[in-house]
């Protein structure tokens, strides 16, 4: 039997939030191909908010996994945008319920007084578009890990 090392603990769910751009980037590249299904898009007008449920590719742990010669993690996030005034997509089929979309980037264009877009950068050239009144997303783990069912991790090589 080995002895627990610090790598052991890890295993908390992430629970971060988004106020500034730079914080954004950190966010999208716990992100980066995250997959969920074209249903798990949610926008609630009154309440000013944006919600997606993803699955989500633990890039956190990757190095560990491959050290370990275990299987690579995907867990269950909730990535909600607040201040949202109002939402656009591009090449995305809203009625077709079965469409399985891949995240690749969330980026802020900045505005006028802390004002701007949320971008949401899609594979095959999706994007969705939030408008908001001020920066705030937060990304949470909501289940435990599970492993990929691929069994890979995403390779975006040449």
């Amino acid at each position: 039997m080995a002895d627990a090392s610090f790598e052991d603990g890890r295993e908390a769910p992430l629970n971060l939030g988004a106020l500034e751009e730079e914080d954004l980037k950190v966010l999208s590249s716990l992100l980066q191909d995250a997959v969920f299904p074209v249903t798990e898009m949610s926008w609630r007008a009154a309440e000013r908010r944006f919600a997606l449920l993803v699955n989500r590719f633990r890039w956190e742990d990757r190095d560990a996994a491959e050290r370990r010669g275990r299987a690579y993690e995907r867990v269950q996030s909730l990535l909600v945008i607040d201040n949202v005034l109002g939402v656009s997509s591009q090449g995305v089929d809203r009625k077709d319920k079965d469409l399985i979309l891949s995240l690749l980037s969330v980026t802020f264009e900045p505005g006028d007084d802390g004002a701007g877009h949320v971008l949401l950068t899609l594979a095959g050239d999706g994007a969705v578009r939030l408008s908001v009144e001020a920066l705030e997303v937060s990304l949470r783990d909501v289940t435990r890990p599970y492993r990929a069912p691929s069994g890979q991790a995403p390779d975006h090589g040449a």
